[in-house]
C-alpha cells in the first residue's frame, strides 16, 4: 500500500487526488510553482515543495525537479493527474527506476497507447473495429493521396503523437490534400516534436463516446459505463454526459466489452479511457486510448458510485480489483460542464484574473471540482479550466434542468474574468442538444448563434429553463439508456375547446423509447405485437404502466406484459382520452 504520495500536478485534479489520499490515510506531498504558492492543494498537503517559476517547462513539466521533490520528501509514489507529465512514458520510467510507484499504466504501455498509429495497430490486432485507413504512418503526401483515393473522401490526417484536439486536419478534396498534409506535419513537429501522421476515413455526423475502464495488475479488467463527449469545439470537449442515451443497452455492453478487451490485450493497469467514434447506426470505431484519469471522470463516479481515483491508488499499490463486472451498475444520468476562464465572444481567448467573487452552486447531487477559492488569481500560465460542474439526476431531462439551475447559481467575478458558464446554458436550451440529436461537429456549426444566445442569457440573468411538463420521477434502471427522448418540446397554449388528439401506436412506440430505451429501429406497426416481440421485458412493462397511469390516468391492472397486445393498450388509452371532458 502507498504510504506517502507526491501529486505531480496542480489545480482541481491535484485537490481531487489529495482528497482521495486523505480518505485512504495516505500522506500528501504537493508541488507548486511560484504562481501557485498559496493554492488550495498546498494548504491541504502534509508537505509542499517549490519546483520552479510559473512557466510549466520550468516547473510542472521539469522532470528532474519533480522527481527530486518526490525523493527528498520521502514519497513512495507519484500521481500525475491529467495533462502535464501524465502520459509521458519517460517520466513514468524514471519514477520506476528511482523506486517510485507511478500511478498509471507501465511505461511501455503508455508509450504504445501514446502513439495513435501504434495504438490503432494494436487495437486492430485485438479485434477492435477501425475506420478505413492505415495503421502505419504515412510518410509522404503522395502516399497519403493514394490512401485517401482508396478509402474515399472525406479523410482526416492525424498526428500520431497528437492529443488535446491538436494535429488533425479534415480534407474533402484531393486538391487540398498536399497542403493539409504539410500543415499537419508541421503542427505535429512543433507541438509534439514528432511529425509522424496517419490517414483515416473521416466519419461525418459521428458521436464521440468514451468507455471508462479499470484494470489491475492481475489480469482483471472492468468497464464502468460510457460517456458521450460530442459537444466539443475544435476537438476540445466542453460538455460531457453519461450514459450515451443514443446507444441501446446491447450496444453499450458491446462497446464496453471491446474497451476492456483492448485494454487487457496491451497489459493496461489503472484507470483509462478507450475512445470511439459512433455512427448513426450505433457502430463504434476505435479512435484512441487515454492512459490516465480523464477530466470528465466525475460523470462516471456519479453514475456508478465508484471513486475512480481511490481505485487508481489501490491498483497502483498492487491490490486486486474488488469489483466484478456485475457489481458495476449505471443509474440515472450525469452531466459535466467545463467552466473555463475564457471569453467565448472573443474566440475563447483566455480570460484570467483575480477572483473577487467565486460562489459555487450547491444542492442535491451537485458537485463543483476546482482548485480555486475566492480571492485566488487565475494564472495565465496554465490551462484555463476554472472548475468542473457536475450534476446527477434520475433521468437526462432532470439532469439538464439541474445543470441549468446550478449554472444559474454559479458566480465568478473579477476584473477581466470571463467564463463559459452562459455558453453552457445556451447549449442546454438548444432543441437538438435537449433532444440528444447533436454530433461532434454541432458546436462548430452553431457557435455564432450560441455565443449570441449566451450573451443574452448572461445579460438578463435568466433564472431557469422554461417550465417543463410535469411527470413522474423516473429512475433509470441498470442497462437502460438515460431517457434520451424524454425532453419536452415547446407547445402552444392549450385550447380547451379542442379535444385531445387520439393516442396512436406511434405514440406508444415513442413512449416506450422515452421510458424504456426502446431503439427506434425496433418500433413496430403491428397492433397484435407484444412486449417480447420488440425485445422488452417485464421491467419495461412496469415502467410503461406507471407512465400511462401518471400521464393519462389509465390503469393496466395485469402486471404480465403478455396479457396485452400493443393494439389493446392503444385502445385503452384512446378510450380514456375520449371519456375525459373537453
Amino acid at each position: 500500500m502507498i504510504g506517502r504520495l507526491l501529486i505531480a500536478n496542480r489545480g482541481e485534479i491535484a485537490v481531487r487526488v489529495a482528497r482521495a489520499c486523505r480518505e485512504l490515510g495516505i500522506e500528501v506531498v504537493a508541488v507548486y510553482s511560484t504562481a501557485d504558492r498559496h493554492s488550495a492543494v498546498v494548504e491541504m498537503a502534509d508537505e509542499a515543495v517549490h519546483i520552479g517559476p510559473p512557466a510549466p517547462r520550468s516547473s510542472y513539466l521539469h522532470v528532474p525537479n519533480v522527481v527530486e521533490a518526490a525523493l527528498r520528501s520521502g514519497a513512495d509514489a507519484v500521481h500525475p493527474g491529467y495533462g502535464f507529465l501524465s502520459e509521458d512514458p519517460d517520466f513514468a520510467e524514471i519514477c520506476e527506476a528511482e523506486g517510485l510507484t507511478f500511478v498509471g499504466p507501465p511505461p511501455q504501455v503508455m508509450q504504445q497507447m501514446g502513439n495513435k498509429a501504434t495504438a490503432r495497430r494494436l487495437m486492430a490486432a485485438a479485434g477492435l473495429p477501425l475506420l478505413p485507413g492505415v495503421v502505419d504512418p504515412v510518410r509522404t503526401a503522395e502516399e497519403g493521396l493514394a490512401v485517401a483515393a482508396e478509402i474515399g473522401y472525406p479523410v482526416i490526417i492525424k498526428a500520431a503523437a497528437g492529443g488535446g484536439g491538436r494535429g488533425m486536419t479534415v480534407v474533402h478534396d484531393p486538391a487540398d490534400f498536399p497542403e493539409a498534409f504539410a500543415t499537419t506535419r508541421s503542427v505535429a513537429r512543433a507541438v509534439f516534436r514528432d511529425p509522424t501522421v496517419y490517414v483515416e476515413r473521416y466519419l461525418s455526423g459521428a458521436r464521440h463516446v468514451e468507455v471508462q475502464v479499470l484494470c489491475d495488475a492481475h489480469g482483471t479488467g472492468l468497464y464502468l459505463g460510457e460517456r458521450d463527449c460530442s459537444l466539443q469545439r475544435r476537438h476540445q470537449k466542453l460538455l460531457e454526459e453519461g450514459p450515451a442515451g443514443h446507444l441501446s443497452p446491447r450496444q453499450r455492453a458491446e462497446i464496453g466489452e471491446l474497451a476492456v478487451r483492448g485494454a487487457l490485450s496491451v497489459g493496461y493497469t489503472g484507470a483509462g479511457t478507450v475512445e470511439f467514434l459512433v455512427d448513426d447506426a450505433g457502430r463504434a470505431y476505435f479512435m484512441e486510448m487515454n492512459a490516465r484519469i480523464q477530466v470528465e471522470h466525475p460523470v462516471t463516479e456519479l453514475l456508478t458510485g465508484i471513486d475512480l481515483v481511490r481505485e487508481q491508488l489501490l491498483v497502483a499499490g498492487g491490490e486486486r480489483l474488488r469489483l466484478r463486472q456485475e457489481d458495476v451498475v449505471v443509474r440515472g444520468a450525469a452531466i459535466e460542464c467545463r467552466i473555463n476562464a475564457e471569453d467565448p465572444a472573443r474566440g475563447f481567448a483566455p480570460a484570467p484574473g483575480h477572483l473577487d467573487v467565486l460562489r459555487v452552486p450547491d444542492g442535491p447531487w451537485t458537485r463543483f471540482d476546482t482548485g480555486y477559492r475566492q480571492g485566488d488569481d487565475v494564472s495565465p500560465h496554465y490551462d484555463s479550466l476554472l472548475g468542473k460542474l457536475v450534476v446527477w439526476a434520475p433521468d437526462r431531462e432532470q439532469a439538464v434542468r439541474r445543470m441549468d439551475r446550478a449554472l444559474a447559481e454559479l458566480r465568478v467575478e473579477g476584473p477581466g474574468v470571463h467564463t463559459t458558464a452562459a455558453l453552457h446554458r445556451a447549449l442546454l436550451r438548444d432543441p437538438d442538444v435537449r433532444a440528444d440529436r447533436h454530433d461532434v461537429q454541432f458546436l462548430d456549426r452553431r457557435l455564432p448563434d450560441l455565443v449570441t444566445h449566451a450573451a443574452a442569457i448572461a445579460a438578463s440573468r435568466e433564472p431557469a429553463l422554461p417550465a417543463a411538463r410535469r411527470g413522474p420521477l423516473h429512475l433509470v434502471r441498470a442497462g437502460e439508456p438515460a431517457d434520451p427522448a424524454s425532453v419536452p418540446h415547446p407547445c402552444p397554449e392549450e385550447d380547451h375547446t379542442m379535444t385531445a388528439p387520439a393516442f396512436t401506436l406511434t405514440d406508444l412506440m415513442q413512449l416506450l423509447t422515452e421510458k424504456t430505451g426502446l431503439p427506434p429501429a425496433q418500433h413496430t406497426s403491428d397492433p397484435e405485437a407484444h412486449f417480447a416481440d420488440v425485445g422488452l421485458d417485464s421491467l419495461a412493462f412496469l415502467s410503461m404502466q406507471t407512465e400511462l397511469q401518471d400521464r393519462y390516468g389509465v390503469a393496466m391492472p395485469d402486471d404480465n406484459p403478455d396479457a396485452y397486445t400493443f393494439g389493446q393498450i392503444v385502445e385503452t388509452v384512446s378510450a380514456a382520452q375520449a371519456a375525459q371532458p373537453a
